[in-house]
């Protein structure tokens, strides 16, 4: 069972190697980059190319890692009680099994998605720890022990917003996906926009990777934006010729597939001003 990408999907080297290295450990895979290099893609096609089902647990700034486990509707057995329904002899008829849980019971392997793990509070990992290194958890209510049938493929993604705990990294392989170079973009351009003109492919790329570089840029654009870009350019039938700078605008064409906030926008605004002022 190895991985090695997808028709759909271009993996470098070092990330086949990371993803299989984690298979094989059987440990969790702690992904980190920029936002907009595929992580979350990753485990989709991991998934793809392995022909395994796939659960997905999105985290959010309110997830508590309990909630992956199971939850308990206790306030929905006491109304039972008191409307005198059966049911609730039944305690189960409560628990509500988690993202963690329905990955442990499923028939045959699954991969896990735990997407943007950084998000939720600083002992979110910690508390992660046990059920992630024993693959098995109680349920006090039940007195039930939830083990793993088998181990899942466990991708966890992390947009680096903040530090995780060392005991929680040292359960983990990880690896950090670094930003395509040129070559590599092609390849990721060609999946997507098959057959694209070479001299506008070079001309957009060239002029992409400019904007990326400039200083002062609060927020660098990703894979996914210069995709949308392409997407628009295509779209609107512009050439290589059409992308070069008149000298009137230092913005690209279509700038907002690219530029996501106003800071940006101005700071290209300004440095054609100071390019005409300088004629």
């Amino acid at each position: 069972m190895r991985f090695s990408g997808t028709e759909t999907y271009v993996a470098t080297d070092d990330l086949t190697v990371a993803v299989n290295a984690a298979v094989t450990l059987e440990r969790p895979l702690l992904v980190k980059g920029e936002p907009g290099t595929g992580k979350t893609e990753l485990a989709r096609q991991v998934s793809a190319a392995l022909g395994l089902p796939m659960i997905e647990w999105h985290i959010k700034s309110t997830t508590k890692a309990q909630q992956g486990l199971y939850e308990y509707d206790a306030v929905s057995r006491l109304r039972d009680s008191q409307l005198g329904d059966d049911k609730v002899n039944d305690v189960s008829n409560y628990i509500k099994k988690g993202k963690l849980w329905q990955a442990f019971q499923t028939e045959g392997r699954v991969v896990l998605l735990i997407d943007e793990i950084d998000k939720a509070d600083i002992e979110f990992p910690n508390d992660l720890l046990q059920e992630l290194d024993r693959m098995e958890f109680h349920v006090y209510e039940t007195g039930e022990t939830v083990t793993a049938t088998q181990r899942p493929i466990i991708i966890i993604t992390s947009n680096n917003e903040k530090e995780l705990p060392d005991a929680f990294l040292r359960r983990c392989f990880f690896h950090y996906i670094q930003f395509p170079d040129m070559d590599t973009m092609r390849k990721i351009v060609e999946v997507h926009h098959p057959g694209i003109k070479d001299a506008l492919l070079t001309a957009a790329l060239t002029q992409f990777y400019e904007i990326r570089e400039q200083q002062g840029l609060k927020k660098k654009p990703s894979t996914s934006e210069v995709l949308d870009w392409l997407k628009l350019l295509l779209a609107e039938d512009l050439t290589a010729e059409d992308l070069k700078k008149d000298g009137a605008s230092a913005l690209p064409k279509l700038h907002g597939a690219l530029l996501k906030n106003e800071q940006d926008v101005h700071l290209f605004e300004r440095l054609a001003f100071m390019v005409r002022g300088q004629r």
